[in-house]
């Protein structure tokens, strides 16, 4: 038997508060310090002698799973669809962490935008997801041109930066709050257990008993 931990990739933020309950229904019980706001560790023990946590960025997740770091993450489809790596395994849709990538730009430009009758060949995007937007619009002839942020996508139209940006919404409110509007919908956006590759090859009874336990969990 491997006596190698397993490595749980987490998210953190929104994401991680829906997963608290699915936790509990997989006999996951993190230490107290993974639920203590102070504190500032990133790996944690968990009721299972062989499974640790580990906390990192949302977008960090499925890297860490790619690339060995982790064994098993819970991780957007954002994430997944614009990094494509080959090595993950996506298993179970959790049902949790729902929103959308969108297109949006500055409510007052959206009627001149519908007006013109002429096809767009080019369009400048302030996004996080630089090939994930490429592709949608080169499915519509469109080469898009992507100035990469990591945050604060909202000012970017009232800077200069970029006409339309690309970027993940909930309830809209950051883009009413800036003078934005969503125009298009790009894709709809869940969090999913992935697992790696490599690592269910080489250690499937482990691997799939994790898989079954947060498969059952969704069905609770």
């Amino acid at each position: 038997m491997n006596t190698e931990k397993l490595i749980l990739a987490v998210p953190k933020g929104r994401i991680l508060e829906e997963l608290m309950p699915m936790f509990e229904a997989c006999g996951i019980i993190p230490e107290d310090a993974f639920t203590d706001s102070k504190s500032r560790k990133l790996r944690f023990s968990t009721n299972n002698e062989n499974l640790d946590i580990i906390r990192v960025r949302a977008f960090d997740v499925a890297t860490f799973v790619a690339h060995g770091g982790a064994h098993i993450g819970v991780v957007g489809s954002d994430a997944l669809e614009e990094f494509d790596y080959d090595d993950i395994y996506t298993p179970v849709d959790l049902n949790i962490g729902h929103c959308r990538l969108s297109v949006a730009m500055p409510v007052e430009e959206i009627e001149d935008e519908r007006k013109n009758k002429t096809r767009r060949s080019h369009i400048r995007i302030a996004t996080k997801y630089p090939n994930l937007t490429r592709r949608h619009y080169a499915a519509q002839g469109i080469q898009a041109e992507c100035i990469k942020l990591n945050g604060a996508m909202e000012i970017a139209p009232s800077l200069g930066l970029a006409r339309h940006i690309v970027d993940l919404v909930s309830t809209g409110s950051t883009l009413k709050a800036n003078g934005l509007k969503e125009v298009e919908t790009i894709v709809e956006i869940s969090s999913k257990l992935v697992v790696s590759r490599p690592a269910l090859k080489t250690r499937p009874d482990e691997m799939n008993m994790w898989i079954e336990r947060f498969r059952n969990a969704v069905k609770k």
